[in-house]
């Protein structure tokens, strides 16, 4: 199965082509801005660098937040785009759960997003399963949140994780964006089912001008 899998949601530009869960090729660009000049060129990069075509695709995947709001129409429209054009299956995959898997570890974990102005995009999960759905909340109460979810330390990873280092019960790991294989795991067992769309969980901090 050729699995096209695309992130814009954090500070970073992924694209990658895996079959049979192996990465085949990828790219992952740091960057806060610019991921619409970006993408296109970068999925073209890959397919080339995989020596595969658009019309080979069995799916393609893309992140759909919470992160970027900018970024995560950006990945979400050039999916939708691919899909239309190829008609390989649509599906999404959740940000804080592709943190969470890059933390290579079982056990209890939890994804975390600075949602900035003291708050922060949270979700928790034992051995890869999901213990609560994604979540904003003050980032103040983070560390007690996954204390009710359950006892014991937790593996905290995400570009909110330095949020949480001074709780009694994390053990957190900073990581910009999430890690292109762990996006390719959750891709394969995604299921496709309707229509994928964004995950915002608050209203963006830009509003239209009054008139």
């Amino acid at each position: 199965m050729a699995i096209l899998v695309i992130d814009t949601c954090l500070a970073a530009c992924q694209v990658g082509l895996f079959d049979g869960g192996r990465l085949i090729f990828g790219l992952s660009q740091p960057m806060e801005r610019g991921h619409q000049e970006r993408l296109a060129p970068m999925a073209a990069e890959v397919m080339a660098g995989a020596k595969a075509s658009f019309s080979d695709l069995s799916r393609i995947a893309v992140t759909i937040g919470p992160g970027s709001f900018t970024g995560l129409r950006v990945g979400l429209a050039f999916a939708k785009g691919l899909h239309l054009a190829t008609g390989a299956p649509l599906v999404g995959v959740g940000t804080l759960a592709a943190l969470a898997a890059g933390a290579q570890s079982d056990g209890l974990t939890a994804g975390v997003i600075d949602a900035r102005r003291g708050m922060v995009y949270l979700q928790a999960f034992e051995n890869g399963d999901p213990l609560s759905a994604p979540d904003i909340l003050p980032a103040s109460e983070a560390s007690s949140r996954l204390a009710v979810i359950a006892p014991g330390l937790w593996r905290v990873v995400g570009p909110g994780a330095g949020l949480l280092a001074d709780a009694g019960n994390t053990d957190t790991h900073e990581l910009a964006a999430p890690e292109l294989l762990a996006l390719g795991d959750l891709a394969a067992v995604a299921t496709a089912s309707g229509e994928v769309t964004p995950l915002y969980l608050r209203a963006p901090d830009a509003k239209p001008m009054a008139t």
